[in-house]
């Protein structure tokens, strides 16, 4: 099977965020907000409890579910890659 192109892959953006919220609350909001399609799109994956990668399309409809959850959860940095946000 050949692999895909590099134009053919998703580009992912890492959003590191901020609060005292677990990875179902995390779900619970971007799923409340955007809806199961939605979701579908962000292809959303926890890399560690607090950095999540998400679909570059995507990031905008990411970061405003987080903000309007009932927890608290605020977006502290976005990057195009993971050494990026260890610059903080």
């Amino acid at each position: 099977m050949k692999s895909l192109k590099p134009t053919m892959r998703e580009n992912k953006r890492y959003l590191l965020v901020e609060g005292n919220v677990s990875k179902a609350d995390i779900e619970k909001a971007i799923l409340d907000f955007v809806g199961v399609l939605g979701m579908s799109k962000t292809g959303l994956d926890f890399i560690k409890e607090n950095i999540i990668s998400v679909n570059r399309e995507v990031v905008d409809s990411v970061r405003a579910a987080l903000c309007v959850a009932p927890k608290k959860m605020e977006v502290k940095k976005v990057s195009g890659t993971l050494k990026g946000l260890r610059k903080i």
